[in-house]
């Protein structure tokens, strides 16, 4: 147990190291399997997100991180100047594409039919890696369809390493801690 920056007990962030660790070997990328992090705000989701890119990178293999508002925002571009072939094809050519922050906002229908088409396409051909703070039950939401939602966590969980973290978000205890 950890003390907050105000006396009070913090929930330390909870994850299964062990699978972490596994995760650095990289195999996952041979494999093609997917990593789905999830869990609130501020626990690393995002950190390890992008250490495992970066062991990646350091390995030969190619990355591309975005944050999902951006990958949709240029696929929603892509169609006014007739460039979806090729953002599609650079989103589908990385050994891992990391999909930062999905969730945050309800999608409409051409975002959520653009993103069930990008993950479908990478299924088993690459890795995905996605961090979200929803948990599975409460995608419907975001995607707006049960039947489109259900189909893509029946392909993204099919080959997956889906970690939860828990605890309380490191920056607003940080932060905490530099205003005493």
């Amino acid at each position: 147990v950890r003390c907050s920056p105000d006396g009070a007990e913090a929930t330390p962030i909870t994850f299964d190291r062990a699978r972490v660790r596994d995760l650095f070997s990289l195999g996952f990328v041979e494999r093609h399997q997917d990593v789905i992090f999830l869990g609130p705000v501020g626990v690393g989701k995002t950190f390890l997100a992008c250490a495992l890119g970066h062991a990646a990178c350091r390995a030969g293999h190619q990355v591309r991180f975005l944050r999902a508002d951006h990958l949709l925002q240029r696929l929603h571009q892509s169609r006014a100047d007739h460039s979806t072939e090729k953002v599609l094809r650079g989103l589908l050519a990385p050994d891992i594409l990391i999909i930062d922050d999905f969730g945050l906002r309800r999608l409409d229908a051409q975002q959520s039919s653009d993103l069930y088409e990008v993950l479908l396409e990478r299924h088993r051909r690459a890795s995905t890696i996605v961090t979200s703070n929803l948990p599975f039950d409460e995608w419907t939401s975001v995607f707006g369809s049960e039947r489109l939602t259900g189909a893509l966590l029946d392909r993204l969980t099919h080959y997956v390493h889906i970690l939860e973290m828990n605890g309380d978000s490191y920056r607003l205890a940080h932060s905490k801690r530099r205003s005493r």
